[in-house]
């Protein structure tokens, strides 16, 4: 009796140990087909004004603690987008609010007077009438005593569709900034008058109710809501480690906090492979994902693993495409 209890355990540990290999086998990216090419670099609103994460939460007002300015640009508009571009960004990500007149303004807070001379929901103004406003007047590095921007962003708040037709041939990550499905729905009647070949240089995220109305009326588009990203992350958790992907991970766009990235099955080469082979884009964002950290300066990038190909958020593209195209 004691021999065959002897034998058990003796197959259970090679069993166990055979499981643990096949795990570490499959999943450590010294194995892994090897990537090339350098990372795809994405500019968080164009090249936009940058402000202190510190005691930030979803009320702070950015603008009204912005750095000292080191270049002329506001974010979020077309000239801030075309210096991103000019830069180097392979995508651009922008935020948009719907209007009274149905269209989609390219804006990122729900109300004006955060950094606007105006008053009230950007829902309950139209288009051009959102286009009188100055979009720097709220602007300030020293607590109000002086506006840096005050005056010079007149005129400047654009439409998806002028953004569109700007760069017609170019990539971007469009920000819905609310859960009400009925943007979704203004989105979506909006896309779908474009070609299909165009959706593919597209990405959507945003609240959970406008991102599922989108991904609903288009199955080929790439999309991300909370609920998406745990989706695809707690089951990829669950069952990446045998190689499969999940079809939540499928076709689609996962931004991952670079303090969780470590955790996940294959991380960066293996996963990076996955991911690729079912059409869905990484991005890394820093620190734990909670406000729009970006990768921005030379430590930032020391941060990430070597060699590393996908894709990287940032907030200062004029810092940080320079460096990739010295390489």
């Amino acid at each position: 009796m004691k021999n065959l209890i002897k034998t058990k355990k003796r197959k259970a540990l090679l069993l166990l140990a055979l499981l643990v290999a096949f795990i570490y086998l499959n999943n450590t990216s010294h194995l892994a087909q090897p990537r090339t090419g350098k990372p795809f670099l994405l500019a968080h609103r164009g090249l936009a004004q940058t402000f202190s994460m510190e005691g930030l939460n979803n009320q702070t007002n950015t603008a009204q603690r912005i750095f000292p300015p080191e270049h002329p640009y506001l974010e979020n508009t077309i000239a801030s987008m075309e210096a991103a571009f000019g830069y180097g960004t392979d995508i651009v990500e922008l935020d948009i609010q719907s209007t009274k007149d149905g269209q989609l303004a390219v804006f990122h807070d729900a109300v004006l007077e955060y950094r606007t001379n105006g008053k009230g929901s950007v829902k309950d103004h139209s288009m051009s009438e959102l286009k009188q406003l100055d979009i720097g007047y709220g602007y300030t590095v020293d607590g109000g005593q002086s506006y840096p921007f005050r005056g010079k962003g007149t005129g400047l708040m654009p439409s998806l569709e002028e953004v569109f037709k700007s760069f017609p041939d170019r990539s971007f990550l469009i920000h819905i900034k609310s859960n009400d499905a009925r943007d979704g729905e203004n989105l979506a009647d909006y896309l779908s008058a474009m070609p299909v070949q165009h959706l593919s240089q597209l990405a959507v995220y945003g609240g959970d109710k406008p991102v599922a109305v989108l991904k609903n009326r288009f199955p080929e588009l790439r999309v991300m809501s909370m609920a998406s990203l745990k989706d695809a992350l707690l089951s990829y958790a669950a069952i990446g480690w045998t190689g499969y992907v999940p079809a939540s991970c499928r076709n689609t766009e996962i931004h991952i906090p670079l303090k969780y990235a470590a955790y996940l099955w294959g991380w960066p080469d293996r996963f990076l492979n996955r991911m690729d082979s079912v059409n869905t884009r990484v991005i890394v964002v820093a620190g734990d994902g909670g406000f729009s950290e970006g990768f921005d300066t030379v430590e930032d990038l020391k941060l990430l693993p070597a060699h590393y190909t996908g894709g990287i958020w940032t907030n200062r593209i004029d810092r940080i495409a320079p460096l990739f195209t010295q390489q």
